[in-house]
């Protein structure tokens, strides 16, 4: 998870590249020491799992520590694992000069990709684009301007486009010398498999839900335990969703989302124009998007818990039981998973495409409609 530095109303995120901080993925830290000490790095490494949960603050940790040691040379004996925790390990001091550079994107030796920013449709890239990843080649053609590693970071390494793709292809098929690639992937099945085959994937896991908790508490200190605790639930261990679904007021519009689907399969139309009017204002694109993202993990909760058989349960808000019953006995698990699928690629291209949102959100509660008669 990301790091946190205080602000007049709350406590606010600091960026991966400027977060000291790592809660949990000991295991990795530790394998990442490993590969490093017994001088078995691989030339890529991806760092795969679900979004928000601390792989980009890991992966800079790291560039960080091995930007480090380009300077003082290979740690000796006793310096790495203090005691059980591999925080001790790969910890740079924030007040060290590489770890003050690579916060403020000024060392020469790490090169980050990721979506950039469009000036045309002033928002950032939906992809990225072959452009970017020829970055990379030119960067590693260069000498290390301090006689250690030459890093690449590429955050969301499954947002590159086809052209993009090849282009890294063509490096991880002839990697150079002293040179790590970071792949962080939130959904690496996105990849192409000659990616995913050349690189160390480790995994990260989502954080557990208390922990999930009590970091949204210190985060947002205005919410009520309950409300942290059903946000936690929402996010599947993820801080960073439920600090984005937080400042969307995600509580609130899942309950709205609830109450229409509690409703199926005859929404209330007057109902359901009301919530799209406000979720498609200039004002709302974080709530849209909040809502695009709790539609799928509805959808989601609905098909894992009745392929389970166990639909219904504990709640995260009223009539969440009532609502996936009342689906799950509509259609079996495979149509609901198969729905959610087509409904997150339907948000998909409606964002790249420039479609109109409404429409769009409108569609995804109908097909939900369609699906239960």
């Amino acid at each position: 998870m990301r790091g946190a530095a205080v602000s007049d109303a709350e406590t606010s995120v600091t960026p991966p590249r400027a977060n000291p901080d790592l809660v949990g993925h000991d295991a990795v830290q530790r394998e990442l020491l490993r590969l490093y000490r017994i001088g078995r790095l691989p030339h890529a490494i991806m760092l795969a799992g679900p979004r928000g949960i601390g792989k980009a603050t890991l992966a800079f940790r790291f560039a960080r520590f091995l930007l480090a040691q380009g300077r003082r040379g290979k740690p000796g004996p006793g310096h790495g694992l203090s005691g059980a925790a591999a925080d001790s390990g790969l910890m740079i001091d924030p007040d060290d000069g590489v770890f003050r550079r690579v916060a403020g994107g000024g060392h020469a030796d790490l090169l980050t990709i990721e979506r950039a920013w469009d000036p045309r449709r002033k928002r950032l890239r939906g992809e990225i684009i072959v452009e970017d990843t020829r970055e990379i080649a030119a960067f590693f053609r260069l000498t290390s301007a301090e006689e250690g590693w030459r890093i690449v970071i590429i955050d969301g390494a499954e947002e590159m486009n086809r052209n993009a793709a090849n282009a890294l292809l063509k490096i991880l098929e002839e990697p150079p010398d002293d040179a790590l690639l970071l792949l962080v992937s939130h959904n690496p099945g996105r990849l192409l498999p000659t990616i995913r085959s050349r690189c160390r994937r480790l995994a990260l896991a989502s954080l557990p839900m208390a922990v999930t908790g009590q970091l949204l508490s210190r985060y947002r200190s205005q919410l009520g335990r309950n409300e942290a605790a059903a946000l936690a639930a929402l996010s599947d261990g993820s801080v960073g969703r439920a600090l984005e679904l937080a400042d969307a007021g995600g509580i609130e519009l899942y309950r709205s989302l609830t109450d229409l689907l509690v409703q199926v399969p005859a929404i209330d139309v007057g109902q359901l124009h009301a919530l799209t009017d406000r979720l498609v204002r200039a004002d709302a694109e974080d709530s849209y998007r909040a809502c695009e993202e709790l539609l799928a993990r509805f959808l989601a909760r609905l098909a894992s818990a009745a392929a389970r058989g166990h639909v219904g349960g504990e709640e995260i808000v009223p009539g969440e039981s009532a609502a996936m019953q009342r689906l799950a006995a509509a259609a079996d698990p495979p149509h609901w998973a198969g729905l959610r699928e087509e409904i997150e690629e339907n948000f998909a291209a409606a964002r790249e495409l420039n479609l109109d949102k409404k429409q769009t959100m409108l569609g995804a509660f109908f097909a939900i409609e369609a699906m239960a008669r």
